[in-house]
């Protein structure tokens, strides 16, 4: 299977984009680890992605607050199943881990589900920056601390007065 990858800047540095004909399968950051050197599955295609591009920068740009994209990440069942619960975690708003495993009808697969999160291919777009420790710390993330912070600042500027 064949992935098309395109690059560009953004506010938190160049982000990569990648996927298929089902849809985007992964948003990298600077600081990942790019899949795609020494893999002959991805082939860089400038603008293959383009309303992915377009939304992330409306985001980061504080003129969206939701996506409407075609998703098509790849992990084992229980990531796909966590990956889906942080679509539901409301813009603006934060859950920790505990919260969003009891979610899940598993309060007892905290780590499990820490673990789901660090493997989340498209960070952003299913928001595993609004999952925090349930002491109200800022937990890993896989574009680094300062990225989830200035993520969750934007939101809660953006976050409406009543919900």
């Amino acid at each position: 299977m064949t992935l098309l990858f395109d690059r560009f800047d953004s506010p938190i540095g160049v982000l990569t984009i990648a996927g298929d004909e089902r849809g985007l399968s992964h948003v990298l950051f600077p600081e990942n680890r790019h899949p795609a050197r020494g893999r002959d599955d991805w082939h860089y295609a400038p603008d293959a992605l383009p309303e992915a591009r377009e939304q992330l920068l409306q985001f980061l740009h504080g003129e969206r607050s939701q996506f409407d994209l075609q998703l098509a990440p790849r992990g084992t069942p229980f990531q796909l199943r966590v990956w889906q619960a942080l679509a539901l975690i409301p813009f603006g708003q934060t859950w920790s881990y505990l919260q969003l495993a009891q979610h899940l009808g598993q309060p007892s697969a905290t780590r499990a589900v820490g673990a789901a999160n660090g493997r989340n291919p498209l960070p952003i777009i299913l928001p595993c920056h609004r999952v925090i420790g349930s002491n109200g710390a800022l937990t890993g993330f896989g574009g680094g601390l300062e990225t989830k912070a200035a993520l969750l600042r934007l939101e809660q500027r953006q976050a409406p007065l009543f919900a």
